[in-house]
Formats: structure tokens, C-alpha cells, sequence
């Protein structure tokens, strides 16, 4: 009886199969979902380029900053002089915060002279475009479009903006400072439909998008 039992071959086809479709469909589901990973972050790094451009030639998220090339101009920072070290951090997380600081990582003297608050229409600018729309995918023409054209899930709430003081422009500058502008993405991780529940797929931090770009007359109004 034992004998007959170990050379019964009947219903293997069928747990052979039950192991592998399980693995197979995990393969193939898997590559879908890797490849709508991919199409995530090529979205998010065009949308951060559009959204850098956009800043910088745009009023400031941070209030007062583009006035602040005259409003450190004073006995110890004359006209023409060399822009006092800034370094203004603003985040669309929650109601919206900036924060400036003046710690000069090669040692000089800084000035956060008038920069204070959020400016929650310029960043929607950045984020939803020139119209003054805060919706996606309505842009009449190219001039019109924010990041969230670029990628529909992007809020102000996943965007933080740097503006940092690097030694262009000069005290007293009409067209306000000249910093580098940098726009990340925050509190926005890759989105999965098929591996959401397996091997923690579902805890990938945020997508790794960011953009570098030098301020220029920041203000909307500009020629």
C-alpha cells in the first residue's frame, strides 16, 4: 500500500501549478508596478523642473523676500555691497511655514531683514500654475502649467522650496536678491496597486526628486 501511495504521480500537474501561478502572477504584477514606479519618478522630476522655473521668476513663498536686497541696505551693507548670507526654507506641509536663517557657512554676517510668513497664492502658483486655478489639467497653453500638470498627485502639501543666498546679486538690487532656488518634493511616496501589501513596499519613502535653478526677478509682476 505504502509502495503504490510513493509512485502515485495523479494531481501533481495540479500542485505544481498551484505553486507556481501564485509566483508568476507575483512576477508579472511586480513588473507593472515597477514600471508605473518609474513613470512616477520621470513625472516628478519634470514636475520639479517646472515647478523650480516657475519660482524663479515669481513672487517669493516667502513674504518680503524679494525685498529684501533694499531692506538690508544700511550703514553696514551700502548700496552695491556684497547680499548679507540668507537661507529662507519653505514648507506647504500643514498650513504652510518659512523659515529664514542666517548662520553663513563660510562665517560672514547674514540678514533675514523683513522676510517673515507663508505665502500660500505663490505657492499655489508654483503648484497649480499661472491662471490663479488651484486645479490640475486645466492650463489653456504651456505658460499656464504647474507641477501638478506634470504629475496630478502633487499639492502644495508635498512641496518644499529653498532659497538660499550663494554671492550673486548685490545689496540694494532693484529686481530684489539673486538666490538659488531649490524645489523638492515631500511626504509623497511611490504609490503601488499590486505590492502595496508585500515585503513593505507600501513604506517606500519619498520619491527623490529635486531641482537646482538661480533666482532671477522674483516677483510675477517683473518685465
Amino acid at each position: 500500500m505504502l509502495v503504490r501511495v510513493k509512485r502515485d504521480v495523479d494531481g501533481g500537474v495540479m500542485v505544481e501549478a498551484a505553486v507556481m501561478i501564485p509566483i508568476i502572477f507575483v512576477f508579472l504584477l511586480g513588473s507593472v508596478d515597477f514600471l508605473f514606479a518609474f513613470y512616477q519618478w520621470n513625472a516628478a522630476a519634470k514636475a520639479v523642473q517646472v515647478g523650480a522655473r516657475i519660482a524663479a521668476v515669481s513672487t517669493p513663498v516667502a513674504n518680503g523676500l524679494n525685498a529684501l536686497s533694499n531692506a538690508v541696505v544700511g550703514v553696514s551693507t551700502p548700496i552695491g555691497s556684497t547680499m548679507p548670507y540668507f537661507k529662507v526654507t519653505c514648507s506647504g506641509a500643514g498650513t504652510g511655514t518659512c523659515s529664514c536663517s542666517t548662520v553663513d557657512p563660510l562665517g560672514g554676517t547674514g540678514s533675514c531683514a523683513g522676510v517673515s510668513g507663508y505665502n500660500a497664492a505663490a505657492m499655489n502658483t508654483i503648484v497649480y500654475g499661472r491662471g490663479g486655478s488651484t486645479a490640475c489639467n486645466d492650463a489653456a497653453s504651456f505658460y499656464f502649467v504647474g507641477m501638478c500638470e506634470m504629475f496630478n498627485r502633487i499639492t502644495p502639501a508635498n512641496v518644499r522650496i529653498v532659497y538660499e543666498q550663494t554671492g550673486l546679486g548685490f545689496a540694494g538690487r532693484t529686481g530684489g536678491p539673486v538666490p538659488t532656488i531649490t524645489v523638492s518634493l515631500q511626504n509623497l511616496p511611490f504609490q503601488f496597486f499590486f505590492l502595496g501589501g508585500l515585503l513593505r513596499f507600501a513604506n517606500i519613502p519619498t520619491i527623490p526628486a529635486s531641482v537646482t535653478i538661480t533666482g532671477e526677478d522674483l516677483s510675477t509682476a517683473a518685465p
